[in-house]
């Protein structure tokens, strides 16, 4: 065998030992639950480290608090393509996902449920401090960022553009991951940018960002996240899937009920889960207070049917999936009369 085969071979075998190496020791994706005491299954949850995520780093602190272990195993990921595909690999059976996302892959025969909502708001459309676009029409002829074809902040754009009298073809769309967002504002490649937070705070608190509007303010109660599971888990333990939904319902509720709760959230959670400066945290969850919210997460027909009439006019969705197919609003009714998590950081 030839020493340039010999190094081809060896080169393939090393990169595939070190993906399977990564997936395994970081991703933990060839583990599909972990037993605990009385061998009931603890299944994972995927989320990325946004705002809209919060509720499920927040349930998992505070169960571990109050009796040294979670109600799930959070596995957390650094992009969307990276959460889909451990979902579609079934490695993680619970997922917070992009709402349009959700509809996207039920259309194509994946069998996934909506059962909860990640947050309401908690999004904006940011412009460089020195720009001089004060209103969507100053947008036109321009160049607007948006996280992926999926992401709803796309069909936020759409939406806005539509109650200007204008269309995507009076912009110039591009699609660009969140985190390269602020930067690319920094150095005005883009004109406009727009994402979950906390990427378009980072642009604020920097001090070069200024907002156009915030999502709360042209599209109130705005959706971008929601808490999916396969239908599998429903099938085979809806005990759990309540239990998980509980959780993120007790936990939005404690985060919404004092300023004290969401400050302490920023603080734990940058530490153990996004590993983020607390400061970017602290920002998002009270500049303003009501920035983002983590109550009234219930699955509305109307919320999602909205989401659904845009997904088709952007061209994303073809109309094949309604909210009976892809949601499952059960175990959010008896989840949204529970008060919130009786518990306090210790001082």
């Amino acid at each position: 065998m030839s020493l340039r085969k010999t190094l081809l071979i060896f080169a393939v075998v090393w990169v595939a030992a070190m993906t399977l190496l990564h997936g395994g020791l970081n991703l933990h994706l060839f583990e599909h639950s972990r037993a605990v005491a009385g061998n009931h299954p603890i299944y994972k949850i995927g989320f990325l480290p946004v705002t809209c995520h919060l509720t499920c780093p927040v349930t998992d602190f505070i169960n571990r608090q109050q009796t040294g272990q979670g109600i799930f195993e959070p596995i957390r990921f650094n992009s969307w393509p990276e959460l889909k595909e451990a979902y579609l690999a079934r490695h993680t059976p619970a997922t917070f996902i992009l709402a349009p996302m959700a509809i996207a892959l039920r259309e194509q025969g994946v069998p996934i449920k909506v059962v909860y909502l990640g947050h309401r708001d908690g999004s904006a459309v940011m412009v460089h401090k020195d720009s001089d676009i004060h209103s969507m029409q100053d947008l036109r002829g321009k160049r607007v960022a948006v996280p992926n074809r999926y992401s709803n902040q796309r069909l936020l754009i759409f939406r806005a553009l539509r109650q200007a009298g204008m269309t995507v073809k009076d912009i110039e769309l591009v699609e660009m991951p969140p985190p390269d967002m602020p930067a690319a504002l920094y150095s005005k490649s883009v004109d406009a940018v727009s994402s979950g937070e906390p990427f378009m705070a980072q642009t604020e608190l920097d001090g070069y960002g200024r907002v156009l509007w915030l999502t709360k303010d042209v599209w109130p109660n705005f959706i971008s996240c929601v808490l999916a599971v396969n239908e599998d888990m429903i099938k085979k333990d809806r005990l759990a899937v309540q239990q998980l939904v509980d959780g993120i319902a007790k936990s939005g509720k404690w985060l919404d009920q004092s300023m004290d709760h969401r400050m302490d959230a920023a603080q734990f959670v940058s530490a153990n889960y996004y590993n983020q400066n607390p400061r970017l945290l602290s920002f998002v969850l009270s500049k303003p207070p009501d920035r983002v919210k983590y109550t009234d997460l219930m699955p509305l027909k109307k919320d999602f049917e909205e989401i659904e009439q845009l997904g088709r006019e952007s061209g994303i969705l073809i109309g094949k999936a309604h909210f009976a197919d892809y949601v499952d609003p059960s175990f959010a009714s008896s989840a949204d009369r529970l008060p919130a998590y009786r518990w306090e950081l210790p001082r």
